[in-house]
């Protein structure tokens, strides 16, 4: 049995999935890569064939990233897990650093490690999340998902409290099993690239492009399931309160920043969609992100963003780190 599986899902891009693979199996010392073809019409099997001991799993009905995911995990067998997109990048010896550490905190079910941004044209940006929270960060995964997917490492033994994927909710499936596991179980960090992470456009065909679709999504599953688990449940009805007003303000962020960005850009179908979804899912939050983003700093960085049109990601971090300073986050 391998130490650790790291199950990367395919469809039609065999020009970077040998990248993803030969990374994969640099990460560990002790690793099984698991390739998971969900309904190819190229030369996906040829490429999977040409490397020697891949766990290679063929699906002919296209299942989605969630749900050829947990056909991965299903065919998996290694001790510990990870995920890696077939366009992303794990760095050489991380899953054997990252084990080490989880190995040394036995209450601990997953550890994730910061990601290296990188644009389409193939320019680095700072890596993401600058500062990795650790221990017990339910309540801020709740806020949002700074978890980089294929960060994460996490143990197969806790699949059986928390379940495996939901393929109802494509692009935020990671986030919601985030959640799950830790809500139970704590959660460890290192604070150093693990990854190289390709950033998604709208016009990308990555799960994670269209950013206000999966607002409006993430928004109806925390009403109506994250709400309803056990330990929210449980929580007083201001910390539940708490919890909401944390996550629809950054919500609401994200979707002004939507807004801010495509109007810089000149795509003005997208800039309304992300100010009628702002008005639509959380009315109140527009006031509220006017009055916290209402500074030189802030507004000098959005102009930046609207002229230098090739650097939106920097753009955008630049902004996180002002807005965090100003609201002591």
């Amino acid at each position: 049995m391998p130490k650790a599986s790291i199950v990367i899902t395919t469809r039609n891009r065999p020009q970077l999935l040998p990248r993803a693979i030969d990374s994969a199996l640099a990460s560990g010392s002790d690793v099984e890569v698991v390739v998971v073809d969900d309904a190819s019409s190229d030369e996906t099997a040829e490429i999977c064939q040409s490397f020697g001991g891949l766990n290679y799993v063929r699906v002919e009905r296209n299942q989605g990233v969630a749900g050829a995911r947990n056909l991965g995990l299903i065919a998996s067998s290694g001790e510990y897990i990870g995920f890696l997109d077939d366009d992303d990048v794990r760095l050489a010896g991380s899953l054997d650093r990252q084990i080490a550490v989880l190995e040394q905190n036995s209450q601990a079910a997953l550890i994730y490690g910061q990601a290296i941004a990188e644009d389409p044209s193939g320019k680095q940006h700072e890596p993401y999340p600058s500062d990795c929270p650790q221990g017990d960060i339910f309540w801020e995964l709740l806020t949002g998902n700074f978890i980089p997917c294929g960060s994460a490492v996490f143990r197969r033994a806790c699949l059986s409290r928390v379940g495996l994927l939901d393929d109802a909710i494509p692009g935020i499936d990671d986030w919601d099993l985030w959640v799950r596991i830790a809500e139970i179980y704590p959660i460890m960090a290192i604070e150093t690239p693990v990854m190289r992470w390709r950033q998604s456009t709208p016009r990308s065909g990555q799960g994670s492009s269209p950013t206000v679709d999966l607002i409006g999504l993430s928004r109806k599953w925390f009403r109506e399931h994250w709400l309803e688990l056990p330990r929210l449940q449980s929580a007083s009805r201001a910390k539940q309160r708490a919890a909401w007003r944390s996550f629809s303000r950054n919500v609401s962020e994200h979707l002004v920043w939507e807004a801010c960005n495509a109007l810089g850009k000149g795509k003005l179908g997208h800039a309304r969609k992300s100010a009628l979804n702002l008005l639509r899912l959380h009315p109140a939050g527009l006031l509220g992100v006017l009055q916290r983003w209402t500074s030189t700093a802030t507004l000098v960085t959005l102009l930046a963003s609207a002229v230098r049109r090739d650097d939106p990601a920097n753009a955008k971090a630049h902004f996180k780190r002002i807005r965090s300073s100003r609201t002591g986050r």
